[in-house]
């Protein structure tokens, strides 16, 4: 049973990215797909609560409204932001010579959606399989499992806010040029990222409190997810554009902020 409800999951998202694919290719641009990035974890994880049928577990909802309120809260705030700031630079440079060639609609999906659909599948496995592995079970929720819920609760505070401050400071004209490391940022250069792997290592351990087989299985999932926001596309990306765009401010703020996880910045030596 499992196994074919994440496989009902993984065609759902297919037709979904297929969709989603063909309003790229009509508008000529994918940088709405950040925004499903989140969208497309809430809706799989609806999807596997919904395959429970009557009476799903508290675990199990549980799980599902976590995932959901993390998802589509993020999906919005990057729609909005698209829709803002128009076409992220990074997947303009991904498929430039693809749009000069005339392939842009084949790049489009083999080099972002597909690979996209991929690693957000991966990265939800803890939840999808927490959930469908819960099942209809009542009772009180295990411990390791409210453990996960206030990590998550940690996560999300430092996610919503952080983006929250981070919106605040851009939209303020004065700000232009300067480093932001007030709030939240000046523990953390990166307190959204840090809360979204708190948030999913949260849910990681919810979905343990279903057996730990299951969480085992699902590791790959949280660990991805710390890789790419800490080395690969997330605060790697974004420091190597910082450092190029403010140079010495910037490495100031890098000398005396955490890196990643939130601790009281450095004196002033």
């Amino acid at each position: 049973m499992l196994l074919d409800a994440l496989l009902l999951n993984a065609a759902i998202l297919i037709a979904a990215v297929l969709t989603l694919w063909a309003v790229s290719v009509r508008i000529n641009d994918v940088s709405f797909i950040d925004s499903f990035w989140g969208a497309g974890m809430g809706m799989l994880a609806v999807v596997s609560w919904l395959q429970l049928g009557p009476g799903p577990g508290p675990l199990a909802t549980l799980i599902m409204a976590m995932t959901a309120a993390w998802g589509f809260r993020l999906g919005i705030y990057l729609l909005r932001r698209w829709r803002r700031e128009g076409e992220d630079q990074r997947y303009a440079r991904i498929l430039k010579k693809d749009r000069e060639a005339g392939r842009f609609a084949f790049a489009a999906l083999t080099k972002i959606w597909l690979g996209q659909a991929v690693l957000l599948f991966l990265v939800s496995s803890p939840a999808q399989v927490g959930i469908l592995a819960s099942g209809t079970s009542s009772g009180a929720l295990p411990a390791v499992a409210l453990a996960g819920l206030a990590l998550y609760l940690l996560g999300v505070f430092f996610e919503w806010t952080g983006d929250w401050q981070l919106a605040r400071f851009k939209a303020d004209p004065a700000n232009e040029g300067k480093i932001l490391d007030t709030g939240l940022w000046r523990y953390t250069r990166h307190p959204n990222y840090f809360g979204d792997c708190a948030a999913w290592w949260g849910i990681w351990l919810c979905c343990a409190g279903a057996g730990w087989t299951y969480a085992l299985y699902t590791l790959p999932g949280p660990l991805f997810l710390t890789f790419t926001l800490t080395k690969w596309s997330g605060a790697a990306l974004l420091e190597a554009g910082m450092k190029k765009k403010r140079g010495d401010k910037y490495a100031d703020y890098i000398a005396r902020t955490s890196p990643f996880i939130p601790w009281p910045p450095k004196r002033a030596a």
